[in-house]
């Protein structure tokens, strides 16, 4: 009988923690829910526990967490509430749980994810940012701490999965010639570039396959999620950024390829749902039901593929750059494109001032090597501090 195994979901009321939710109620015989976080969606997480009875539920935002605290004590049912920073990484290096499911979006998922690592536990790493801002430190982390680490984005696991299964980085060794990351191109793929001036928040986020929260929605529409995918990659297969190939598939069927020496190319196909990647490392190396309906080739028929135009996606350029630029130059990309985002989501800037000012910050910060997270700590803070400094300059104009 196979034992149970016990997770801690970081960022559970999320696109990625509700479906790992989803395939755990699945197998409650295989797994138990330890303890759940969110930022400030309460209601969500109260509904969350009730459900799943984890001990400890975490509130990121210290001032909703009381208010949750309350919610809790009414319910009776016996869960700790911890909060900040601090209350994620306690419970992301719990000694009784072996898996952490790190789905937090952006920066503030770095510190627990990296609190997970440290504690050698297996991390199914779907917050990005982890790799991007600190991958150096952050693969250093896991191999020092004998932690596993295993892709959640959908085509990081493609990838994972059409790898040879004893491959260690070495790429000669393996006979890898490069790997090939699939993009939907986002809603815009075929819009006409002048048109994207007046490009909405709501028609941003209305991804033509995929169904995820707003600011990777927005990502997915500027291809910097994309971009952030290719740093990942870096780091999570030891690939040089010349080994690696973004290629516009808009169907979303074919999540990513690896090609091979000898000619061969191998793929990982499956329907857009997030639930096939999570099931495959949450069961890994075995195979569980996750609830996603089969692949029905007839239906598809025609798969297409296009070369991405860096002209119309500049942020996916932008992210090559820093890529190539290395040390902490990933990091203020990663909060450059944070700020850009979140003041668009905001009515602050329009869509094509999104690149304008992650270049901007690329442009004026001092790029320079990193051996320590307080390294990419600072230049996390500096860069947001610069590009705050873009909008105060540019809202008059952008007004």
């Amino acid at each position: 009988m196979t034992p149970t195994r016990k997770l801690t979901v970081l960022g559970s009321t999320g696109s990625i923690g509700v479906s790992t939710l989803d395939v755990v109620a699945r197998h409650l015989d295989r797994y138990e829910i330890v303890a759940l976080s969110a930022n400030r969606r309460i209601d969500m997480l109260f509904e969350q526990c009730m459900q799943f009875r984890p001990k400890f539920a975490v509130v990121a935002d210290v001032q909703k967490a009381e208010e949750f605290r309350n919610k809790i004590l009414q319910s009776g049912i016996e869960c700790s509430v911890l909060c900040g920073q601090d209350g994620l990484s306690q419970v992301a290096s719990l000694d009784e749980i072996d898996t952490v499911m790190a789905a937090i979006v952006g920066a503030a998922g770095l510190p627990p994810t990296l609190a997970a690592a440290r504690a050698g536990k297996k991390i199914l790493l779907a917050n990005k940012e982890a790799l991007v801002m600190a991958g150096s430190i952050f693969m250093q982390t896991v191999k020092t701490h004998n932690a596993t680490l295993l892709p959640i984005d959908s085509e990081h696991n493609a990838i994972f999965q059409a790898l040879p299964l004893n491959y260690r980085g070495n790429l000669a060794d393996s006979g890898i010639k490069k790997i090939l990351l699939t993009a939907s191109g986002g809603p815009f793929r075929t819009n006409p570039k002048e048109g994207l001036e007046r490009v909405t928040p709501s028609e941003a986020c209305a991804h033509p396959n995929w169904d995820m929260g707003k600011k990777i929605s927005v990502d997915s529409a500027t291809m910097m999620n994309k971009g952030l995918e290719v740093i990942e990659a870096r780091w999570l297969f030891n690939m040089p950024y010349d080994r690696i190939q973004v290629v516009i598939h808009p169907q979303s069927i074919i999540h990513s390829l690896v090609e091979y020496i000898d000619g061969s190319v191998i793929a990982q196909l499956g329907n857009p749902d997030m639930r096939t990647p999570i099931a495959h490392a949450l069961a890994f190396p075995e195979r569980i039901e996750s609830g996603v309906a089969s692949l029905d080739l007839f239906k598809i028929a025609t798969l297409n593929f296009e070369a991405p135009d860096f002209t119309r996606f500049p942020c996916l350029e932008l992210a090559y750059q820093a890529l190539r630029r290395d040390g902490n130059a990933p990091a203020v990309l990663n909060a450059a494109n944070e700020i850009a985002v979140a003041s668009f989501l905001d009515g602050k800037i329009g869509f094509v001032q999104i690149p304008k000012l992650i270049e901007y910050v690329l442009s004026h910060y001092a790029i320079g090597p990193i051996s320590t997270l307080a390294d990419v700590l600072k230049a996390d803070v500096g860069s947001r501090e610069l590009a705050s400094e873009w909008l105060k300059i540019n809202s008059a104009v952008i007004a």
